[in-house]
């Protein structure tokens, strides 16, 4: 099956294709409140072109980093499989907070919603309630402490976002949450 990118003209594609490259280095650099029309003016298109391809700053985020938000599911859904659940948890917030730290857009992201983007959200939803299922596990193997709660992973990402020793963070993090 064609995407829709694969169907788009040869200029049409680069276009698309530069604008996702220019959107990642500034989102990265900057975060992901960056202005469209300086999105589209580093591309080097107008902004009905961003607008054409990328109709809301959600659409143009979520296919930024798509990849790393698969990589985010793949990371918890591995974790689900691990027969130690301790160390399942402990690899997803360790995992989940290495890639967060490495670029100040996907952090943003990570902690954004995406009302509109119906299938993003439900694969968030799918996520959270995954994770939840991991932190379930954990403290019944008498692993991780009974008081933390799944939603507690935001304020770790939250907390993560304004580090820059993310590593040390999240072991001291970690360390804490032990039962």
């Amino acid at each position: 099956m064609r995407t829709a990118a694969s169907r788009l003209r040869a200029d049409a594609r680069q276009n698309r294709d530069r604008i996702l490259e220019v959107a990642a280095e500034l989102f990265a650099e900057r975060g992901i409140d960056v202005p469209m029309a300086a999105v589209a003016r580093h591309a080097g298109v107008g902004v009905a072109t961003l607008y054409r391809r990328f109709p809301t700053r959600e659409a143009l985020v979520a296919e930024v980093f798509a990849e790393q938000f698969a990589a985010c599911s793949a990371v918890l859904y591995d974790a689900l499989e691990d027969p130690d659940p301790w160390r399942g948890f402990r690899t997803v917030v360790e995992r989940v907070c290495a890639m967060q730290a490495t670029d100040r857009g996907f952090s943003a992201a990570v902690l954004a919603a995406f009302p509109h983007l119906i299938d993003l959200e439900h694969e968030r939803a799918r996520g959270v309630e995954a994770f939840a299922g991991l932190v379930a596990r954990a403290q019944a193997a008498g692993r991780l402490r009974a008081d933390f709660e799944p939603g507690d992973l935001l304020l770790i990402l939250q907390a993560n976002c304004g580090v820059t020793d993310s590593g040390r963070l999240v072991a001291y993090l970690l360390d804490a949450f032990a039962a």
